[in-house]
């Protein structure tokens, strides 16, 4: 008897023992491929080696438009992860579904989790914020415009120095064409976000009313009325002729062809920066955005891309407790930093900033700090805090659509921009309808 008892003891010992150690799964969806994947992963092994309650689990679950629309797909069908990443575009939608998202500055409140958004950068938080300026998703991969270079390319075509202005690239780029690179003296990923919405904060013209929709609702497209973007887009359509600029897609697929040494020039994300070092074999830099020296007061300040963290409503508050924590580990100086410095991304705290400047980082790699410089450069202005427009992921369709028009010689720049601003002002007028 006394043995039977002993067993029964143990094994309800166990039980409980196995109980009391079982973690809580918090799932995290996200839109990284490559060697930013790997980061991810590595992020997420890191926090659940530093603790034994929670484990976060990350899944890749395609580009950025398809983890947003594989979290509200999940969400409607009652199985949504706890942290979606979802791209600076996708802000004002993510909003508008007050249902489906849980606010951090609530979740990390009701956890009792220590959370300062003045701790964060201004640039980076005002983006992600209500008009109380209420943090509602965590900044995580932030980045911005910056010019990437291949320096070998330049000393072989003659160029003495890194172009700053519009017309130096052009210049730059058609002797790199002569100087061998015949397929691409200079190009550009994210052809919306480089060549509309960050050309026009860089040059310190609205490209909508409203503070380009921070302010409210009603708002309308009006970049199609500014003469220096109309000109640039000429600029570009007759330079594609040629190939002196060729054109590498909507989003960033054509990085690649600036890792291979295709594309000598590749305006593109500051967070390239761990895709080119792990694959570039020449010698490169990275460079503040070029601007058109005619325009008054340009350059301004660039603004953010990247994306945030979203928490997903309706789990349980002992899960959101792994949430908190897991997003406090992620602000830390130390992870921050890493993060940004192996990945380009912009250090979201200026905690981090300061803790990368202590350790030497941007003194041993300068171009590291490019974008920072970018985001500082200016004091923001209505026309360069940002935006937040609804249903921008297809906006940026529709206005890639008729930059390609222009292009290939379908439609002038002029025409071209006319349609993009009224097919784009049809969809905010759509999404009003159904955010209202």
């Amino acid at each position: 008897m006394f043995k039977k008892c002993s067993v029964a003891a143990f094994a309800l010992l166990s039980s409980m023992s196995g109980a009391a150690f079982a973690q809580t799964e918090i799932q995290w969806w996200h839109a990284m491929a490559g060697v930013n994947g790997e980061r991810i992963v590595k992020l997420a092994n890191d926090f659940n080696a530093s603790q034994k309650d929670y484990k976060v689990v990350p899944t890749f679950k395609g580009g950025y438009a398809d983890t947003m629309n594989a979290g509200i797909a999940a969400f409607r069908a009652g199985g949504a992860p706890h942290i979606l990443q979802v791209f600076e575009v996708g802000t004002a939608t993510m909003m508008a579904a007050k249902g489906a998202i849980k606010p951090v500055h609530e979740m990390m409140k009701d956890a009792g989790e220590p959370f300062d958004p003045k701790s964060y950068l201004p640039s980076v938080t005002g983006y992600y914020s209500n008009a109380k300026g209420e943090m509602l998703s965590f900044p995580f991969n932030s980045s911005t415009v910056v010019m990437w270079v291949n320096k070998d390319a330049l000393k072989k075509a003659g160029v003495d120095a890194i172009p700053a202005t519009w017309p130096a690239v052009f210049e730059a780029g058609k002797k790199l064409k002569a100087a061998g690179y015949d397929k691409c003296g200079f190009s550009s990923s994210w052809i919306t976000w480089v060549n509309i919405e960050n050309f026009s904060a860089w040059h310190n013209q609205p490209l909508a009313t409203k503070a380009n929709g921070l302010d409210g609702f009603d708002t309308e497209l009006v970049f199609n009325k500014n003469a220096t973007l109309v000109k640039h887009l000429g600029n570009l359509v007759e330079l594609q002729k040629d190939k002196t600029f060729d054109y590498s897609g909507k989003t960033n697929e054509g990085e690649g062809r600036f890792s291979s040494g295709e594309c000598p020039i590749m305006l593109s994300s500051s967070g390239f920066y761990g895709s080119a070092k792990a694959n570039a074999k020449f010698d490169f830099t990275a460079a503040p955005m070029p601007y058109y020296p005619d325009v008054a007061g340009a350059p301004q300040n660039s603004i953010i891309g990247g994306a945030s963290l979203w928490v997903m409503n309706g789990k349980p508050a002992a899960e959101y407790k792994g949430v908190a924590k897991f997003m406090s580990y992620l602000s830390s100086p130390e992870v921050q930093a890493w993060w940004s410095q192996e990945t380009g991304y912009l250090p979201i705290t200026q905690a981090a900033y300061d803790f990368s400047k202590k350790q030497g980082f941007f003194e041993k790699v300068p171009l590291a700090e490019v974008s920072i410089k970018e985001m500082i450069n200016k004091a923001p202005t209505e026309n360069s805090r940002g935006l937040r427009l609804g249903n921008l992921v297809q906006m940026r369709d529709v206005w890639a659509d008729e930059i390609e028009q222009a292009l290939t010689g379908k439609k002038s720049a002029q025409a071209a921009l006319d349609a993009a601003a009224e097919r784009g002002n049809q969809i905010l007028r759509q999404f009003e309808r159904t955010a209202k």
